[in-house]
């Protein structure tokens, strides 16, 4: 059971650093060859604790609130699936909105020297909402601004597109059930090989 509290306490570290712009102790949660593929980024760990960096100094705050997490140790492996409300307030059409991207955030971990890290880290997209933050205020969102967009995270791409990010299209998503079935079968072969 030690192995998987060090394995839950990794990943709930690794959150809680992107989150409070801890960028040194999120460094230190990521395998020196860990990979990174979610909306708005892909690439190596330490690419994307960079990025989440200059993400907060550009002013994309998010905030990640976290479910249970269900975690499988085997040998020196660990496979972690963990439930994510991920926030995020900004400015669209000069209507301060809140966004809210559901996901579960899956990581692979490893241990290294007698030490757990995280080896890859991706999101299977749920669903999301976006709201004007303020009672009372209106929100129009052209549908045709949406109709590209994939349905598991539409909302999110739409805002951070605007922002200025670019959004991949080939993500996790539950609107697409066989790349999810297939991704949760390689990660699990991972775990047991």
């Amino acid at each position: 059971m030690n192995d998987v509290v060090e394995v839950t306490q990794l990943v709930l570290h690794e959150r809680q650093a992107r989150d409070r712009g801890w960028w040194e102790q999120m460094r230190a949660c990521f395998a020196p060859t860990a990979t990174v593929r979610l909306s708005w980024f892909r690439g190596s760990a330490a690419d994307f604790v960079t990025a989440s960096e200059q993400m907060v100094a550009s002013g994309d705050l998010a905030a990640h609130r976290l479910g249970p997490p269900v975690v499988d140790v085997h040998g020196a492996r660990a496979v972690v699936e963990l439930p994510a409300a991920i926030e995020l307030r900004a400015e669209l059409d000069g209507v301060e909105v809140d966004l809210t991207s559901y996901a579960r955030l899956v990581y692979r971990v490893a241990r290294h020297e007698g030490r757990w890290l995280v080896e890859s880290f991706d999101p299977v997209y749920e669903r999301d909402t976006l709201l004007p933050s303020h009672p009372g205020a209106r929100l129009v969102v052209d549908p045709a601004e949406l109709s590209g967009l994939r349905p598991a995270y539409r909302l999110l791409g739409h805002l951070l597109g605007r922002r200025g990010y670019r959004i991949a299209d080939d993500l996790y998503g539950d609107d697409r059930p066989e790349p999810v079935a297939a991704f949760y079968r390689e990660t699990f072969a991972w775990l047991h090989a």
